[in-house]
């Protein structure tokens, strides 16, 4: 008898970000309150002061490890945070060394990071990761890197890269619905030609019709039972963390109990989608 295989742990987490017109805390408690026991750290929210980020590139290592144990003691696991800088900008070099440290700090695995949409600069890529590739394994940190359009607006794309640096501290975010909003490609196509090398999920669904956007999973035209599947059985904890979270064409809700509703139907649907597919 074949052994069984290992099924994949999927975290679910939702990201700050669908709540960045609301201050963190909010952002935290909405969460929370949605049955999650995961969260990413998105961009900015609005504050008293106006718009502050959730963590500044300069801001010491302290300071990250203060806002995980805000989430900790919430019931929240941070999973991942954004560099908030293009790999080959000028600056990255030093935002991303301080973004390792203030990951492995707050006890974050993952630093998300995608380029521009024009591309161009894989070459680049490829010599910053070798680079950095040693400093996030000697802190706990892996780099994760997503589609974004241009050069690498595919999974296949950014697996080629993350392959010619081969370093296990380098690896691929899947974002299905960017590779439909800025290629218009089929990401059940796509991901099978970068399943082996993908760590986590940025969770967003994406519609044609009657509008082209993106939106949160289970509202848009991607099947993820197909979209997961090629990495339902690794045996590894896998982040899905839930970047769009909106119903398509309709106003984006400005009460943040309405998102509240919305974190929750996301959660409840990807629940139901990995039940199933792991059952079968």
């Amino acid at each position: 008898m074949a052994a069984e295989r290992a099924k994949t742990e999927f975290q679910i987490a939702c990201m700050t970000l669908p709540y960045s017109r609301f201050p963190l805390e909010r952002a935290l408690t909405g969460i929370r309150d949605a049955g999650y026991k995961f969260v990413a750290w998105g961009t900015t929210h609005r504050e008293e002061g106006g718009e502050v980020p959730v963590m500044a590139p300069d801001a010491p290592p302290t300071k990250a490890r203060e806002l995980g144990k805000r989430c900790r003691d919430l019931g929240l696991e941070p999973l991942m945070m954004f560099s908030t800088v293009y790999p080959e900008h000028r600056e990255a070099p030093a935002v991303f060394r301080a973004r390792i440290l203030q990951a492995a700090a707050a006890g974050i695995p993952q630093v998300l990071t995608f380029g521009h949409t024009e591309g161009g600069h894989r070459g680049l890529w490829t010599k910053r990761f070798k680079e950095w590739a040693p400093i996030a394994k000697d802190h706990g940190v892996m780099i994760v890197i997503k589609q974004h359009g241009g050069d690498t607006g595919t999974g296949k794309a950014c697996a080629e890269i993350v392959r010619e640096v081969n370093h296990e501290s380098i690896k691929v975010n899947y974002d299905a619905g960017n590779v439909m909003d800025y290629l218009n490609l089929d990401p059940l196509e796509d991901i099978r030609a970068c399943a082996s090398e993908v760590c986590s999920f940025c969770i967003k669904d994406h519609r044609n019709f009657p509008k082209d956007e993106d939106c949160g999973p289970g509202f848009g035209e991607i099947d993820h039972y197909k979209l997961l599947h090629p990495v339902a059985f690794t045996g590894l904890k896998m982040p899905l963390c839930c970047e769009n979270i909106f119903a398509p064409v309709v106003p984006r809700p400005r009460d943040a109990a309405e998102v509240d509703r919305l974190a929750r139907i996301a959660r409840e649907y990807l629940e139901t989608v990995i039940a199933g597919l792991q059952a079968a």
